[in-house]
């Protein structure tokens, strides 16, 4: 029986996505629910399984096309596969896809950029299923810097299309396509530089209280909750949502004409992946104590990285809090997160000396900037949120109080 292999539904804030990785290849044997292709979208990767067990007969889209929702992307015959282990190194020897210098296997689309770049796929490692060479890692591989002079000939004469060397002090330079995801990142940082009237305004607050509580409990909050560890983004999310229920501003969005006021604090916190930033959001995180929001700040760190959010995660989101501190970052000025119409920015912990009740002494400090619509939000409204956060971290027992 032949079963259709669709892309997946996508939400109406996805139009469409481009084929990443095909993990099989037609003739490959495949069972239930091994992965068959990865379909990049410009806010997630979707992984595409097999429905059933049985052999990919067709692919209709290749690596780099560009793929609607519920559109049929490849054809799987289900059945059983006992039989395919023996025609397997046929199947190979007479596979396109094996490199004709070796045993390597790649997918199509690395064999034809390899081809463009003039690389040898024997020196790449792949990354793929089995050792497969996909597209990014024939993007990501760069050439021995340099190489000795007596080494060329050796690898010339066994590989006749090998790398040509580039001598020490040359000029390179490669163009590479952006993904969609980092494409839709600029569409959607330039459109609000455009549309919106942002403005920063700064405070800085003094942390040495809530380091000492976090060195005080930070072994025994992880005993009770699990390996949860205590970090400073749930003191940051628990006083940034009470900041928003005093204002509600901060907490709004414009749509058109109009000012939309949300009765809940949904926070998106801001995470670094390889393929650019994500926004994977905290629902209802006025409801949720500290321990739950590190132990989900956590999971959805590791899932970013492992490109395993999906779309209903990183969609909404009322107020979005972004952490440059941990890359060392000291000062900046976060843009805002549309349709939402403020933003709160982290930044490096550094001892610093101040004067407290006249006296000078050294404090570990940290910068907040916070970005905001003044079409929406008065800067009297946004100096008064930002001290309000000040307060709350500089005394965590505010948060605990909410007063």
């Amino acid at each position: 029986m032949s079963i259709e292999i669709k892309a997946p539904t996508f939400p109406e804030s996805v139009q469409e996505g481009n084929i990443a990785t095909w993990h099989k290849q037609p003739g490959d044997t495949v069972v239930r629910d091994e992965l068959l292709v990865d379909i990049e979208t410009d806010k997630v990767v979707l992984e595409v399984v097999a429905p059933a067990d049985g052999t990919l007969q067709e692919v209709f889209k290749s690596e780099g096309d560009v793929v609607l929702s519920n559109e049929v992307i490849a054809k799987v015959v289900a059945g059983a596969v006992e039989a395919a282990p023996a025609a397997a190194p046929a199947a190979a020897a007479e596979s396109p896809e094996a490199d004709d210098q070796g045993d390597k296997i790649a997918s199509p689309a690395a064999r034809k950029l390899s081809e463009e770049k003039g690389v040898d796929l024997q020196h790449i490692a792949g990354s793929g299923k089995d050792g497969r060479i996909t597209k990014e890692d024939v993007v990501a591989w760069q050439a021995p810097a340099a190489a000795p002079a007596a080494v060329a000939p050796a690898a010339q004469a066994a590989a006749p299309t090998a790398v040509v060397a580039v001598a020490a002090g040359d000029r390179v330079e490669k163009r590479v396509a952006m993904t969609r995801m980092r494409a839709r990142i600029a569409d959607r940082l330039v459109q609000v530089t455009q549309t919106t009237a942002m403005l920063t305004t700064f405070n800085e607050v003094d942390m040495h209280r809530i380091m000492a509580l976090r060195a005080e409990f930070k072994d025994t909050f992880t005993k009770v909750h699990n390996g949860t560890r205590l970090g400073f983004m749930g003191f940051f999310v628990r006083a940034a949502t009470e900041a928003l229920k005093r204002f509600p501003a901060v907490n709004a969005s414009i749509d058109g004409n109009d000012i939309v006021y949300h009765g809940y604090q949904d926070v998106g916190v801001a995470v670094s992946t390889d393929k650019g930033l994500v926004v994977p959001v905290l629902r209802d995180a006025d409801n949720m104590g500290i321990a739950e929001i590190e132990s989900t700040i956590a999971e959805f760190g590791a899932r970013a990285r492992d490109g395993k959010l999906t779309i209903e995660e990183m969609t909404g989101g009322t107020f979005t809090i972004t952490n440059g501190g941990v890359f060392g970052s000291l000062l900046s000025t976060p843009i805002l997160n549309p349709p939402q119409t403020a933003i709160l920015g982290m930044h490096k912990i550094q001892d610093r000396p101040v004067v407290e009740n006249g006296q000078i002494v050294i404090r570990p400090m940290m910068y907040l900037a916070l970005s905001y619509d003044h079409r929406l939000i008065d800067g009297k409204e946004a100096v008064q949120f930002l001290v309000a956060i000040k307060e709350m971290i500089e005394n965590p027992a505010k948060i605990l109080l909410e007063i």
